[in-house]
């Protein structure tokens, strides 16, 4: 789950990092009575807005205006408010801009990069940072990677006091700042920790002309398993930042990410979906989406499966490929049975079913004369549903 600056920035800031301030505005005739607050609580008669969604490179999309006073304030807020941003991580019809955060305008010295993840050919979390701040990281790996500096950590001892002053020594930090970066960096990976995050990343981190860090911008996303013990990080989900069929795949339990082919996959269990998109490829098809049902699928999760892959108008076929070892085939046979009955299907469907019941579930829908066809095996079936996703769209 990701979330937006503002909300990244109250989490550094309750962990006593300092943050560049500023109020959020949702509506436009809230926009000039922020600003006064904004430069009343923080002494500032200029202002930095920005966009707030769910996308990097927000600046170079228009999104991130300096304003030198209250009157260009107002008509960059209004100007930002409520456009179609378009960046290098949004789809080409862009996000709309929901909210805006008016901030207090900072005096820059310098600029860090710092992000903490976890490592998985380690199994330790990776603390980097990196002098070349304010820009994209993955731009910086690609063509000057020695500028990255890492420390791992391990997970059962934490960051050790040496770790961060060798974080911060890396940034050139010294006097008084280079004490703020070994607590800053202590505090982040607390906050890392505590928060159940996958990513917690500053960037940039400034060092401002009156020497102090701040963090002015920030990016957190957190493990969806462990949302059920992060209430708090929970209430702050933005759906309207997210896939609409992903947020409706959530509320049956269900594992889906859209994607950009047109074969629809349902699947149950994440190893069998992934072999089951690589063998469409391989057969020269595109997947649509990814769809684990889970091991405990039943009628109701197989129909609310089938309803979220042909919500996709790309979708030109759709392999369904079970393996009943917990998941029975029948119930997922019944499932299927409901969904093609109760919508008005018009794209072929390749079904493979093996293990738990598999005889039973290929009697039931053969029993109901379903315009499906059947495959025994997961390459027979490949073929035949990118054979049929081909022919369909050659049709329309």
């Amino acid at each position: 789950m990701k979330i937006h600056e503002y909300q990244a920035k109250n989490l550094l800031k309750n962990y006593g990092i300092t943050i560049q301030d500023g109020e959020v505005v949702e509506r436009e005739e809230d926009i000039e009575s922020a600003i006064d607050s904004v430069s009343k609580r923080l002494n500032t008669s200029q202002f930095v807005i920005k966009a707030q969604i769910h996308a990097g490179g927000r600046g170079k999309g228009g999104g991130v205006k300096f304003s030198p006073n209250k009157e260009s304030a107002i008509k960059n807020a209004k100007e930002i408010l409520g456009m179609q941003l378009k960046t290098h991580q949004t789809t080409e019809e862009g996000q709309l801009v929901r909210k805006i955060l008016i901030t207090e305008a900072i005096d820059i010295a310098k600029e860090y990069y710092v992000a903490i993840t976890l490592d998985r050919s380690t199994g330790k979390n990776v603390f980097m940072v990196s002098l070349e701040g304010g820009v994209e990281i993955e731009e910086v790996a690609a063509k000057t990677p020695e500028k990255i500096i890492k420390v791992h950590v391990d997970p059962a001892i934490g960051l050790r006091s040496f770790q961060a002053l060798k974080l911060a020594s890396a940034l050139e930090l010294s006097g008084d700042a280079l004490k703020q970066g070994v607590k800053l960096f202590k505090s982040l990976y607390k906050c890392y920790i505590e928060s159940d995050a996958s990513i917690a990343e500053i960037n940039p981190l400034v060092l401002t002309e009156q020497n102090e860090l701040n963090a002015l911008d920030a990016k957190f996303n957190f493990d969806g398993n462990a949302l059920y013990r992060q209430k708090d990080i929970l209430d702050m989900r933005d759906t309207n930042e997210e896939d609409p069929t992903e947020v409706e795949a959530d509320k049956y339990h269900l594992n889906y990410i859209k994607l950009d082919g047109n074969v629809g996959c349902m699947v149950n269990g994440a190893g069998l979906a992934m072999a089951t998109m690589d063998i469409i490829k391989l057969k020269g098809g595109d997947p649509a989406n990814f769809l684990d049902v889970g091991g405990g699928a039943n009628v109701e999760t197989v129909k609310n499966g089938f309803k979220i892959i042909l919500s996709d108008s790309n979708v030109k076929a759709v392999l369904i490929n079970i393996f009943g070892g917990i998941v029975r085939c029948d119930r997922v046979a019944n499932g299927i049975i409901q969904a093609v009955k109760e919508l008005d299907l018009n794209i072929p469907v390749v079904v493979r079913l093996a293990g738990t019941n598999a005889d039973l579930a290929k009697s039931l829908l053969e029993s109901e004369q379903l315009d499906i066809i059947a495959a025994q095996s997961l390459e027979e079936a490949a073929q035949k549903v990118v054979d049929a996703a081909t022919k369909t769209s050659v049709m329309h």
